[in-house]
């Protein structure tokens, strides 16, 4: 396995899903964890199992759409272990519906979460990072960016965004030794994949919904990566091919 020792990591969104699977495997390569959950209750559980591991691991019970509350986060991180090193912006949300039907609210809740909470997570944890001089910035995405969906029109619209906030980021960054780079996975095994029933394995060519623990190893490979950026890598089983 790939090496992150020493290197401190926050996972938003990281007590469930992919989020929890990411966390578990940057633990297991070595690294600190800093997650956050807007559900508290699913934290403890998770931080539980981080220290059965032996590791350290700090808790946030933090909504990414509040900016003060996203600062606070980072600064006890970097008050605590010196430095942010790795961060994954996974924490999402989805409230479907048709465009003519959309409620403004819905639209804006989407949106706020998926694409301002990464907005308001990379800008808080850039200045260690340029500091440093060494930062990966790892973006979750989705295959419906891409390809569109319907009745998604407000998670699409906030996907793409992140897929072009990766690219203008890692253009302002390379420089300093960040990477950033999003990942779009497509049908991935989670509770809410499983109270979908328009999520259909046979949409895949592989046949297969995905695993957390497939898109958590692309997560790593970036996080140890320093020549890949400004990229979205595909984890969707050949739904989307670029």
């Amino acid at each position: 396995m790939l090496s992150l020792e020493g290197r401190v990591a926050i996972v938003t969104g990281g007590a469930q899903g992919i989020g929890r699977a990411t966390v578990m495997a940057l633990a297991g390569a070595g690294a600190k964890i800093a997650l956050t959950n807007i559900r508290c209750a699913k934290l403890d559980q998770t931080i539980q199992e981080l220290k059965d591991m032996g590791r350290e691991a700090l808790k946030f019970c933090v909504d990414v759409t509040d900016v003060e509350a996203v600062q606070e986060m980072v600064d006890q991180t970097i008050a605590t272990w010196g430095k942010i090193d790795i961060l994954v912006n996974n924490a999402g949300i989805t409230k479907d519906n048709l465009v003519m039907r959309m409620k403004t609210a819905d639209w804006e809740a989407v949106l706020n979460t998926n694409l301002d909470g990464t907005f308001y997570c990379t800008r808080a944890v850039l200045p260690s990072m340029v500091r440093q001089r060494w930062g990966r910035i790892i973006n979750i995405a989705s295959v419906v960016a891409q390809v569109g969906n319907v009745g998604q029109a407000n998670y699409i619209a906030s996907k793409a965004g992140i897929i072009g906030l990766t690219k203008a980021v890692a253009a302002e960054v390379a420089r300093r030794n960040i990477t950033v780079n999003a990942i779009a996975p497509a049908l991935i095994e989670t509770e809410m994949m499983r109270d979908n029933p328009r999520a259909r394995p046979d949409l895949i060519p592989v046949g297969r919904f995905g695993t957390v623990d497939e898109v958590a190893d692309v997560v790593i490979m970036l996080a140890a990566n320093s020549y890949i950026t400004g990229q979205t890598i595909n984890v969707n089983g050949g739904w989307y091919m670029s």
